[in-house]
């Protein structure tokens, strides 16, 4: 049989479908790696700025505050509060960053563009091998979306690289926590493309078995082009090797989706969505494609075993029906999202990273919203029955955020846009293929500049996730009515020097807008307590916000710590410590806190002992637990060395606190024959900290009772004056210093 003749063949079988050439294999398979390269580049230079972004919002609980990325050991089991929660994959792909860079954010950053510009490359393949399918049956003929391949792959590629670049998927790929939604989103594809490439082999065995009934013949014979004789496998051998890999390709897809399963909940739609292709590009019917595979339909369901398994204490992630808010009005609100995805779809402005958690509660208010959403989801019911490639295009934008955005209450975050990035693919595959089939080949340049334009928005928006200050200035512009934003800028602006008043008027405002944020109370509390006479406010901040949270650790240990500094504070600052322990247990810094109270009361030193010891086995490396054990060591009778060794330990952890090397030769000076080593470690405090008043006093008292160094006393006693020159502690020593050194030289005379 001619090659012609073996083509016809070829198409009649995948379903009498009109003739197609054999395309070159050579210019497919480089003009895939070609359109590779491009969206590789495309994503590079769109994001090339974002890998200095911060940690926000969620990152702190997902990666700097979650302790089991740091071993690999416990990666697999993440913290159920946490974005990680239920998703060892994610918190593994965390464990690797933590391996490699601890928490430098270059590393996480590269991560997720990884795993972004491998989702574009399967969705590349995805499209074209959609466009230019030969895996229809006579029932299905893709209602007319079928193309040359010669036409499949710049369309694949503007779909891919438009999808890539465009500014919403920023959520889903600067904001590193997000990752959660890239990953499950490139494992969602895989399955998709995996499933393809297996009725792809499928396809093959069964050309091979047709021409083995014909009696094809089993072998080129020479010719003038190839002079040497090539023979090929056997017909029944090699449709034994393709249904093998037929195989494998459809095991991977369930692989794919079980991964998938472990990085993110939305993969519960991928056997829907599989099934769906099926019927729409490949079997014709759901009754075919059930007939044809269920087996492999049994696998992908299968995955959603693991994944209730994984969804236990969802509710810990503040999803589900028990986070007291109704699922009506959650329902309502996600009309409202849905719509505004759609619109950032096509016009991404403005961008936000928080919409906060403002929800519809009247039907009235949502009319609007679900009167567009009912007419696009009838369209959507009409496309599958009369033209089921945009249906399934319609059916995949809606069935993927239909877990996030539907009745299931997800209580802090209503509104995501991360949640949009696979649904993201469909909108764009529409408006390319449809302005493709208005005005042809001249549209590839308009994909060009659509490109260049969205990328360029792309640019400006990593640009706002550059520093925390950017990021939520930007959303409280964007959103002044949001609370939860405010408190977040409040938050920054507390750790940049002079910009506490500030600190506090976003604080002020956010309660003005919710008054029943206890996070915000306590932060407003911290910010107060370092204003000049506002601790009896910050104390106030800190009861409301126990008022609100009983269980608010932090607060009850803020509160203890501003008790200490009041006159018969003592007793009730040790009830706050030991309520903040009884609700966190490893909290560290109440451990600490209750130590240095414990520590006054005659009689309960060694239970102050035992405080710091409590902290030091949850972490050894706490600074400020090794002080504190040391200065109770110091003041019990023979433990004088190990109070050394915990300074000395401390000062390993921080070299340049003036105030450890102060205390430490506090310690020395009081041990025998250690007087060189306190002088030394008053020495180092005084260049770490010049204007160290007590280090200058204590230096002096030490060193005008040594012979010959009474001079020095003097200079670090002269210094103390200028420093505090109404003390009268400070000038006694150095009239004392000044007559001693009268006297020695009268004597000397």
């Amino acid at each position: 049989m001619s090659k012609k003749s073996r083509a016809r063949a070829v198409a009649k079988v995948a379903g009498g479908a009109m003739p197609m050439p054999e395309p070159n294999t050579f210019s497919v398979r480089g003009g895939s790696l070609l359109s590779g390269g491009i969206i590789v580049l495309a994503a590079l230079a769109v994001y090339s700025n974002s890998f200095s972004g911060p940690f926000v919002l969620d990152d702190q609980m997902a990666i700097t505050d979650n302790p089991t990325i740091r071993h690999f050991g416990s990666a697999l089991f993440p913290p159920l509060a946490a974005t990680t929660g239920g998703r060892p994959l994610l918190n593994l792909s965390f464990a690797l960053n933590y391996a490699l860079s601890g928490f430098g954010l270059w590393g996480y950053h590269a991560f997720n563009l990884l795993v972004h510009v491998l989702a574009g490359l399967v969705l590349f393949g995805v499209v074209r091998r959609t466009l230019a399918s030969r895996l229809a049956t006579r029932e299905s003929q893709i209602s007319n979306l079928r193309f040359e391949m010669s036409e499949a792959t710049p369309l694949a590629l503007a779909v891919a690289v438009i999808w890539v670049v465009h500014p919403l998927q920023t959520e889903a790929v600067t904001y590193i926590s997000q990752r959660a939604e890239s990953l499950m989103g490139l494992f969602y594809l895989l399955t998709i493309y995996c499933f393809i490439l297996g009725m792809e082999g499928a396809r093959t065995s069964n050309v091979l078995l047709r021409q083995g009934c014909e009696g094809q013949a089993e072998r080129r014979t020479p010719n003038a082009e190839s002079p040497t004789t090539n023979y090929e496998l056997p017909t029944t051998e090699r449709r034994r090797l393709s249904g093998y890999s037929s195989s494998l390709w459809m095991l991977a897809s369930v692989g794919a989706c079980l991964l998938g399963v472990m990085s993110k909940e939305i993969i519960v739609t991928a056997p829907v969505m599989v099934f769906l292709y099926d019927r729409t590009f490949v079997a014709g019917s759901f009754r075919a494609a059930w007939q044809q595979r269920w087996r492999y339909y049994l696998g992908l369901a299968g995955t959603w075993l693991p994944l209730a398994c994984l969804m236990a204490g969802l509710h810990q992630r503040h999803a589900g029906f028990d986070q007291g808010v109704a699922w009506w009005s959650y329902a309502l609100t996600s009309c409202r999202s849905v719509v505004l995805y759609l619109k950032l779809s096509l016009w991404p402005h403005p961008l936000v990273l928080y919409y906060g958690t403002d929800l519809i509660q009247h039907a009235t208010e949502a009319a609007p919203y679900a009167l567009i959403l009912a007419a696009l989801l009838a369209g959507v019911v009409i496309a599958l029955r009369y033209r089921p490639a945009i249906g399934f295009a319609g059916a995949w934008f809606f069935v993927i955020l239909a877990p996030t955005s539907s009745v299931v209450p997800i209580a802090l975050q209503p509104m995501g846009e991360h949640r949009v990035y696979l649904s993201l693919a469909s909108v764009v595959a529409l408006v390319v293929l449809g302005l493709y089939s208005l005005v042809g080949r001249r549209s590839l340049v308009v994909f060009a500049a659509l490109a260049v334009g969205l990328g360029w928005l792309t640019i400006q928006r990593n640009r706002d996730y550059g520093s925390e200050l950017a990021i939520w200035s930007d959303t409280v512009a964007k959103r002044p009515d949001n609370a939860w934003a405010r408190s977040n800028l409040g938050t920054v602006l507390q750790e940049i020097p002079g910009r506490l008043p500030d600190a506090v008027v976003e604080y002020e405002a956010a309660l003005q807008i919710d008054p029943s944020l206890a996070a915000t109370h306590y932060n407003l509390g911290l910010a107060l307590a370092r204003l000049p006479g506002r601790l009896p406010d910050a104390m106030a901040e800190y009861r409301a916000a126990l008022l609100m949270d009983p269980n608010l650790a932090e607060a009850h240990c803020s509160l203890g710590r501003a008790l200490l500094t009041m006159k018969d504070g003592l007793a009730e600052a040790i009830a706050e410590f030991t309520a903040a322990l009884r609700i966190k247990p490893d909290y560290v810094s109440a451990h600490i806190n209750l130590g240095s109270a414990l520590a006054e009361i005659p009689g309960r030193r060694p239970e102050a002992i035992a405080q710091y010891g409590a902290a030091l086995k949850i972490d050894p490396a706490s600074f400020e637990a090794h002080c504190g054990l040391g200065d109770a060591l110091a003041q019990t009778p023979g433990r004088l060395s190990d109070a050394i060794s915990e300074y000395e330990t401390a000062l390993r952890i921080k070299p340049d606190s003036a105030e450890a090397h102060f205390n430490l030769g506090g310690i020395l000076s009081n041990a025998p024959g250690r007087m060189p080593d306190a002088i030394a470690e008053y020495e180092t405090a005084l260049r770490l900290k010049p204007d160290f008043e007590e280090a200058h006093t204590n230096l002096g008292i030490i060193l005008i009772n040594i012979p010959g160094r009474l001079p020095e006393a003097i200079k670090h006693f002269e210094a103390a004056v200028q420093i505090s020159p109404n003390s009268p502690t400070t000038q006694g020593n150095l009239r004392t210093a000044r007559q001693a050194l009268e006297k020695s030289q009268e004597t000397q005379h």
